[in-house]
């Protein structure tokens, strides 16, 4: 899309798509997917360019964007604070003006909201959030993307979070209340989710619980994250105290619908968030989970630059 079209969409956390955008999202992940899976050559960005841009370490968003940015034709720059500017003290608006007139779509993997914001308030490219302190919405895509392929059509079902009220559980809120599904959260005393934060429309999507067990009772996904996010380790030994009674174990699963399935953003860390019998167990699909961050944002990224296919 060219700059200055009226037109132009970022993605800086879940709630930017409507419901039916998203369900236009999900079915071109699995049109894009069965063709990455049948090895037939799909080049709709060609001569266009990412630029992704690392504050916080990365694996799995820099590997699944690069190589899905390379597989549709395209071509990356991948750019570090410490690399370039970003770690001089140039503003971040002016950051966005020079990058934006370079490049064709920005993904950024930052510290705080306020800064992509600033950062796509000043671009004339789409602007992906791979990750902020407040919202995560690609992982949710992926998240969403498995489970309906596993289970079908998440509306009405029960999703459990057990773990802290970070950025996952800020997305999944958002996730809720637009697709139309009940979320179960339970957190530790002092690591609540804040649903103002998140900016729901629906609080009845939300369902509060002082028991990780009781949240995940009858749920049709359980899923957690680490206890400790980046930018929080000075909190490690205070989180791992707070957090010892809500690691997702065979105990907790049992409490779920029988044909539940298990996620988590990885890395994991055995024996603290989740028991190796449930993330290696037959409930489990996070590894499936991992490899559709690929798959729904190559479908993400064709949407942003050439609009709907078909």
């Amino acid at each position: 899309m060219k700059p200055g079209n009226s037109l132009m969409k970022h993605y800086l956390q879940f709630k930017d798509f409507r419901a039916e955008e998203y369900e236009y999202l999900f079915r071109r992940s699995a049109v894009i997917k069965t063709r990455f899976k049948n090895y037939e050559r799909y080049t709709p960005l060609a001569d266009r360019t990412l630029a992704m841009i690392f504050e916080k370490a990365s694996t799995r968003t820099r590997v699944s964007f690069e190589a899905g940015m390379y597989q549709m034709g395209g071509s990356v720059v991948n750019l570090t604070s410490s690399g370039t500017q970003l770690g001089r003290a140039e503003p971040i608006e002016d950051t966005a003006r020079v990058i934006s007139r370079m490049v064709d779509l920005v993904m950024i993997r930052t510290y705080e909201q306020t800064k992509i914001e600033a950062f796509a308030a000043h671009s004339r490219v789409p602007v992906i959030n791979g990750l902020t302190n407040e919202f995560h919405p690609c992982q949710i895509l992926a998240d969403l993307f498995t489970f309906i392929e596993h289970r079908g059509d998440i509306r009405g079902k029960t999703v459990a979070w057990v773990g802290d009220g970070n950025n996952m559980a800020n997305t999944w809120l958002q996730a809720a209340d637009i697709l139309g599904f009940t979320l179960h959260v339970s957190t530790p005393s002092g690591f609540e989710l804040d649903p103002v934060a998140a900016g729901v429309s629906n609080p009845d999507c939300l369902k509060v619980f002082k028991s990780p067990f009781a949240a995940c009772e009858g749920a049709h996904l359980v899923t957690t994250d680490v206890w400790t996010s980046m930018g929080y380790e000075a909190e490690g030994e205070t989180r791992s105290k707070a957090f010892a009674d809500w690691c997702v174990d065979t105990q907790m699963m049992s409490l779920a619908q029988g044909d539940a399935v298990f996620m988590h953003c990885l890395p994991a860390h055995r024996g603290e968030e989740v028991s190796a019998e449930v993330i290696d167990g037959p409930q489990s699909v996070v590894w499936d989970e991992a490899e559709n961050r690929m798959h729904v944002q190559k479908a993400l990224m064709e949407y942003l630059l050439l609009g709907r296919i078909g």
